[in-house]
């Protein structure tokens, strides 16, 4: 396998050399750079910007020297900035077949001892941006984000929610698609919830934020896509960064990470390796009371458990990008995680009778022992056509998951004299085997009055293969438990094809696209003794209209209107169409359902802009067939399946701000109130669920001083009623200190949920003859220390290509 997969890459960097484009003219802008007595200044940054984009940057040797070599034709600028001066820009500079080659005026720069501040106002970021298709959250734009992970940073971003289970949900919708770097994880549940955990907030750059996602994107995902991008070295040279945190709660946990890029000439190779390391805990009980026909007391169910993860995870992403020419580039990404976790749930169930005396007492240890791997290689493919703004790309992707869980789960019951009454062990051994293999093409044509075409196309096939191998062990015999035991096979394949239209004008902005998406599967659960074999086969297609609107209502750009409206779909996880019965504890099970159908939605939006600074914005979604856990109690133990329950209408307002206070004092602020109305035919009946909710994630920044900046957050949701589920308000408090050490390295130090109350608690409703409800706390109150350090040196070569791959599959892998 490792020799083919060489060979193949072998071969494609082959066919990259085979067809390089003819070389650039041998273009050039050079200068030097002098203080003010003359003197030469080494380590000044140079950035060249072509119509007010930056293409290339790097710094001044120790002659004071600076180039930038094979450019293209053209209108550029230059800006040079060294630190505690002022930047100077050059006036425009034309590169023609006349004069290809410009040698700039010796420049120097003058001291000032009033700049130093005036330069680190200009390079901060906003923590929020927004643009005509989402929105765009930086990450470093606060402190408490240091030393997290992409968990942490998602459910501190405006309109994002996570809840205790880890499900991400955006403005009151589930059903988020997630991507990195415009790639899909490829994940969902319990895997995405440890991914997300174990990826350092200090690799990532932004957070893109689409509820209604532009028609290039898959259709995949009700609640939008949320694209978190890596951070990457925009400077030529060989460059890098070294992050390392600890998190003390009342277990240790680390984020580390390290990154690299190395450009030069026509090479770009690019690297980034992180360790995580988890230990963590969830401390639940739940309680139920059983009823009679007639509503009198029948028995009672109180069980605690107390679980504890440990989990050690490496990722690794690493590439090369070939420039063929100033147009054509080649590259191939790979991709690897590997993680090694241990979870052990000991709980203690008490069964009592009508009069609340005890009956009889469970003890269980149940141990999960996983093996988790995921590997995957991307191709690509960029040329861009001498008319500007044409432009041709391609992907081809390779993914493959690797998933080997062993149980063991030992049940003994006890008298309430405390004499052991019964005691058996349940094994199991669960091998599940993803691969998913894609291919996508897209193009870019500029057309007449600032129009521009996008459009493409993409295939996927997606192959899963989940074993359920179930033993049962009792008076010292062991035997197979067909039950429980399974062998499922599923097959999919996704066509689809896209158009975009868009124009930006300087007050009317306008964007369209249509995607069509052809869906074919087929699944196949394997029988056994007691079961016999199941198989269901689906087609459907589906077209998903985009639109989005802007306009500014004032020359300035002052106030400004948006509008946007799309169209989603939601296919069922992979694991959810399969009917296990996968075992929790004793008395819990999770059961698939092979009958769940795809969900839409629809969703519009209005939004009002002020200074760039306020968004207000309203939303209104409709979703048929909406796919939610539904819980239902037989003889006792409880089921939690999948189910498509009905409709639903999202109506919510939401306010983002960005307000400088004083000089020194910034506040982010986003507060969203919605109301959520289901429908559904439910098992207990026709089921009406009514319910609203407030959330507010106010944050305090601080600049203390040139290297000193500190924060205060905080967080508040308000009781939220959605089908089953009544789930009670839950708040934290938080606070961050900045030292910045030198012009390299940051040291920052961050407490969580200082007073302890993010503790998650609820009830569950329209159970059938049962009252349940829940209590659940976690190790949220910590410290975190962290350090960030950048190394490198640059020099002029050629921008990086950002390469995008396989599409939304990713987010629906659930193990």
């Amino acid at each position: 396998m490792k020799f083919k997969l060489m060979a193949f890459l072998a071969v494609w960097m082959n066919i990259a050399l085979t067809f390089a484009q003819a070389q650039t003219p041998p273009s050039k802008i050079y200068g030097r750079v002098l203080d003010a007595d003359g003197k030469n200044i080494e380590f000044a940054t140079a950035a060249l910007l072509k119509d007010s984009v930056l293409v290339k940057t790097t710094f001044t040797e120790k002659d004071g020297l600076f180039s930038f070599n094979k450019l293209s034709y053209g209108k550029y600028l230059i800006k040079v900035s060294v630190v505690g001066s002022p930047i100077y820009q050059t006036d425009t500079l034309v590169l023609t077949a006349n004069r290809a080659v410009i040698n700039l005026a010796d420049i120097k720069i003058k001291a000032g001892a009033t700049n130093l501040k005036d330069v680190n106002i200009s390079g901060q970021k906003a923590f929020v941006e927004r643009k005509i298709d989402r929105t765009v959250v930086n990450v470093d734009a606060l402190i408490s984000n240091a030393g997290t992970t992409a968990m942490d940073v998602l459910s501190k971003s405006p309109g994002v929610n996570v809840d205790q289970n880890g499900v991400i949900s955006l403005k009151g919708k589930s059903g988020v698609a997630i991507f990195i770097d415009d790639k899909p994880t490829y994940l969902s549940g319990a895997d995405l919830d440890n991914y997300l955990r174990s990826l350092p907030s200090s690799s990532l750059d932004q957070i893109e934020l689409m509820t209604n996602p532009p028609a290039k994107y898959d259709a995949a995902g009700n609640g939008g896509v949320i694209n978190i991008k890596t951070k990457k070295t925009k400077i030529a040279g060989f460059n890098g960064g070294i992050n390392l945190s600890l998190n003390q709660g009342e277990l240790s946990r680390s984020n580390n990470s390290f990154n690299f890029n190395y450009r030069k000439d026509k090479l770009n190779i690019f690297g980034n390796l992180s360790y995580n390391l988890n230990n963590s805990f969830t401390d639940l009980d739940l309680n139920r009371k059983y009823k009679n026909d007639d509503g009198s007391a029948k028995s009672y169910f109180n069980q605690n458990s107390y679980f504890r993860r440990h989990g050690n995870t490496f990722n690794l992403k690493t590439g090369l990008d070939y420039y063929a020419s100033d147009r054509t580039t080649w590259g191939v990404v790979l991709t690897g995680m590997n993680r090694i976790s241990k979870q052990v749930n000991n709980n203690t169930s008490n069964l009592s009778n009508a009069s609340m005396q005890l009956d009889s007492v469970i003890r269980a240890e149940n141990i999960d022992q996983i093996k988790y791997q995921n590997a995957g290689v991307n191709l690509n493919y960029r040329h861009k056509f001498k008319q500007a703004g044409r432009e041709l790309t391609f992907d081809a992707d390779y993914l493959l998951y690797r998933n080997q869980t062993d149980q063991t789960y030992y049940n003994f019951s006890y008298l309430p004299s405390g004499a052991l009454k019964y005691q058996d062990i349940l094994t199991g051994n669960l091998p599940s085997n993803i691969d998913i293999y894609t291919a996508k093409a897209d193009y870019s044509h500029p057309l007449e009055n600032k129009w521009k075409l996008d459009a493409g196309v993409k295939t996927a096939y997606t192959k899963t293969d989940n074993i359920a191998d179930y033993f049962n062990t009792a008076n010292g015999k062991t035997s197979a438990d067909y039950e429980k035991s399974n062998h499922f096979l599923y097959e999919e394949n996704i066509n689809a094809v896209y158009l975009n239209m868009s124009r930006e004008g300087k007050r009317f902005s306008l964007q369209a696209g249509l995607r069509y998406e052809n869906t074919l599967s087929n699944g196949h659960q394997l029988g056994n003794l007691i079961k016999p074999d199941s198989s269901f086969k689906r087609t459907y297609n589906s077209l998903f209209p985009t639109l989005y609107f802007s306009y500014k209502l004032d020359t300035a750009g002052n106030n400004q209107l948006g509008l946007n409206y799309g169209r989603r779909i939601d296919r069922p996880y992979y694991q959810d169409l399969n009917p296990f019965f996968s075992p929790l504890d004793k008395f819990t099970y999770y059961v698939g359902n092979p009958f769940l159908k795809p969900s839409f939605t629809q969703s519009i939006e209005l939004s009002h802009t002020y200074k760039n600074k306020i968004t207000t914005t309203f939303g209104y979604s409709w979703v048929r067939d909406e796919v939610n856990e539904t819980i239902e109690i037989l003889n006792g133990t409880y089921y939690s399946r999948p189910a498509n329950v009905g409709k639903t209408r999202v109506a919510n307002v939401s306010v983002n701000a960005e307000i400088n206070l004083t000089k020194w004092v910034k506040l982010n602020s986003y507060m969203e109130f919605a109301k959520i109305v289901s429908k559904t035919d439910f098992y207990t009946g026709f089921l009406v669920t009514n319910g609203s909710y407030f959330r507010a994630n106010p944050n305090l920044q601080f600049k203390i001083s040139p290297s000193w900046n500190a924060e205060v957050n905080m967080s508040y949701q308000s009781k939220l009623s959605n089908v089953q589920f009544l789930l009670g308000e839950v708040h934290e408090f938080g606070a961050a200190v900045q030292k910045k050490l030198s012009a390299k390295s940051t040291l920052k130090l961050t407490a969580n949920d200082i007073f302890r109350t993010r503790i998650y608690n609820g009830i569950i409703n329209n159970l059938a003859n049962t009252e349940a409800n829940w209590v659940n706390r976690q190790d949220s109150r910590s410290v975190v220390v962290s350090y960030n350090y950048r190394f490198g040196k640059a020099f002029s070569s050629p921008a990086k290509h950002e390469s995008s791959g396989a599409d939304a599959e990713k987010n629906r892998v659930k193990n």
